[in-house]
């Protein structure tokens, strides 16, 4: 398995199919939380992924000045299957990788669910707000400085 990192342009519609499909069922379907995942900023994202016939993971990302002023990431997920494997952690260092790698050591905040706070914190992630429920789950802002 390789990771696949595309611009928008460049995903073919099977990739985004899969993409969709994957969000949907962990975000909407698991999370038994009825929302658009389809939000409409996907066209402005990076998307990252890594599988070989199955989407095992995904992230979208931000470039500076785009959702925020710093670099932005989300819909970060991994399918059930390989949930426990590190390779949410593998994903997320990647992820860091590649904003690093266009954009220099800018600083990333992100909108995480409020029990995954510690998680991010092993990335230098640190908490920028107090919770705030998205779509009835509590959720935090993080803020990681520039690296």
């Amino acid at each position: 398995m390789t990771w696949q990192h595309k611009p928008w342009s460049e995903l073919h519609r099977d990739e985004l199919y899969a993409i969709l499909a994957l969000r949907q069922r962990v975000f909407v379907v698991e999370h038994q939380r009825p929302c658009l995942d389809a939000d409409g900023a996907d066209p402005l994202a990076w998307h990252l992924s890594l599988g070989d016939r199955a989407l095992h993971a995904y992230l979208r990302w931000f470039a500076p000045g785009i959702r925020c002023a710093e670099a932005n990431f989300g819909r970060v997920v991994t399918a059930g299957e390989v949930r426990g494997t590190g390779l949410g952690r593998a994903l997320v260092a990647e992820g860091l990788a590649r904003i690093h790698a266009h954009h220099g050591p800018v600083a990333i905040r992100i909108t995480a669910q409020q029990y995954l706070e510690r998680f991010y914190a092993q990335y230098a992630f640190v908490r920028a707000s107090d919770i705030v429920v998205i779509d009835g789950i509590d959720h935090v802002e993080m803020l990681r400085p520039a690296q």
